[in-house]
């Protein structure tokens, strides 16, 4: 690979190797205040976006869970309790100041689920160990869309199910309210709760940057997986991708 292999960071064209170190930057800025700006940004709908993923995974108890980019481990937690003692969650995340919030959360919680600092796009774990792998809200940072997905299927068992929880493309007749809010308003918030706009005005960028969602299905199906399908949620804001391994 050319050290000067160009990409995307919201709607700055970088590096790929600079936008690693940048998107990191901006998880570790946020990371203790992350939960909190989620429940003001959403209006708390991300908690219930994150229990409909839950229900509609299929996941039952004994089932082996990976939750890719998990961060503060909400999905890990709610995943825990589906799976019960003779189940496994193991939460990972590339940003140690994400992994450690989420994994002091769940300790916290009485959860033990296993936290691992990894990249999703060379997961550390053997082909066809997982009945499910979730990834929310973490997709959209990566370089390598592709070569994550290729990755999430090949640590999937045979009937496996990939569900990727993320930002989409809302409802034509919303956009221009949405993007008030995105690039006036968020930052803004972001500015007074955490002292950080710049952060968040990267987040709302790298939401427009990500692929809609029929772009993203066709995503998944490149990297292997069948039958795949989404949900649009808040008129789009946000769509729920599911996938199964064939």
């Amino acid at each position: 690979m050319s050290d000067n292999t160009k990409t995307h960071f919201g709607f700055q064209t970088v590096d790929e190797r600079e936008k690693a170190r940048k998107v990191g930057e901006v998880f570790h800025s946020v990371a203790r205040k992350y939960d909190l700006m989620n429940d003001v940004m959403s209006a708390g709908l991300h908690r219930a976006w994150k229990r409909f993923t839950v229900e509609v995974s299929g996941v039952r108890p004994g089932d082996r869970v990976l939750d890719v980019a998990g961060g503060s481990g909400d999905l890990s937690r709610l995943f825990s309790n589906k799976v019960g003692q003779s189940g496994q969650v193991i939460l990972t995340d590339i940003n140690a100041s994400m992994l450690a919030v989420g994994r002091d959360r769940l300790i916290d919680d009485g959860k033990a689920v296993p936290a691992l600092q990894c990249d999703a796009e060379q997961l550390p774990f053997p082909d066809e160990h997982f009945d499910c792998v979730i990834v929310a809200f973490g997709l959209r940072n990566m370089t390598h869309k592709d070569k994550a997905l290729t990755e999430m299927q090949r640590v999937l068992k045979p009937g496996g199910r990939l569900l990727v929880l993320e930002f989409s493309q809302v409802w034509k007749p919303l956009a221009p309210i949405y993007d008030a809010y995105s690039f006036k308003l968020l930052p803004l918030m972001g500015k007074l709760l955490a002292n950080d706009a710049d952060s968040y005005r990267y987040l709302a960028e790298s939401i427009r940057m990500h692929p809609d969602q029929e772009t993203l299905k066709q995503m998944m199906l490149d990297a292997g997986l069948s039958k795949v399908d989404y949900y649009n949620l808040a008129a789009g804001v946000v769509a729920l991708h599911k996938g199964w391994k064939t």
